[in-house]
């Protein structure tokens, strides 16, 4: 389903492909050769998703454009299914495994990888062919990589990236309660949403 939202509608390359059961979102590009599988959502919420050619999201993924921060897929993209890409930048040839998450101001570099719910966090620079392991936590710019069970160690990189500030665009002091307040104004927008038929 394709959708116009926030005043800006999806533009589909004629050789891509968008499933039935699949949406898209606002201001998003898809280009020649893509395709967007069953379940996904791509949202441009307040920045806009540019797919390049021959980018394959599988079922379920989620792909988000954020203020000042678009979503940026290049060409030739494996993106997982249940894969969640916030706000970021993916390269050329890059893939992104079943459940990887990358965050808003991330840069995953040309022809690297995201393993299997591997996280890379938000303002993070993933270096071009590099990876990261199954489940792991790629943080920093550049990036330092952990196994999840170092908590204190991969805290102690990212609390320096300013995860509340890039995310929800709040200060260092807001409380979870101000912060869903001023997210559930922001998406109630999608209550103009209008489907377009095709």
């Amino acid at each position: 389903m394709l959708y116009e939202s926030r005043g800006a509608r999806p533009r589909v390359d004629p050789d891509a492909l968008v499933a039935a059961s699949a949406v898209v979102s606002g201001d998003v590009t898809i280009g020649p050769g893509s395709r967007v599988m069953h379940g996904a959502v791509l949202t441009a919420e307040d920045g806009p998703i540019v797919i390049g050619a021959n980018v394959v999201v599988l079922e379920n993924a989620v792909i988000r454009g954020r203020a000042g921060h678009a979503a940026i897929i290049d060409d030739g993209v494996m993106v997982g299914p249940h894969t969640h890409v916030n706000g970021c930048t993916i390269g050329t040839g890059a893939f992104l495994a079943t459940g990887a998450s990358v965050f808003p101001g991330a840069v995953v570099g040309e022809g690297a990888e995201v393993r299997i719910n591997a996280v890379v966090q938000v303002n993070t620079r993933l270096a071009a062919g590099a990876v990261v392991p199954i489940s792991w936590v790629a943080v920093g710019d550049p990036a330092q990589l952990f196994s999840p069970d170092r908590h204190d160690e991969i805290w102690a990189v990212q609390r320096t990236l300013d995860f509340v500030g890039t995310v929800y665009g709040a200060g260092a002091d807001a409380t979870m309660k101000n912060i869903m307040r001023s997210q559930s104004e922001f998406y109630g927008a999608h209550r103009a949403d209008v489907e377009l038929l095709g």
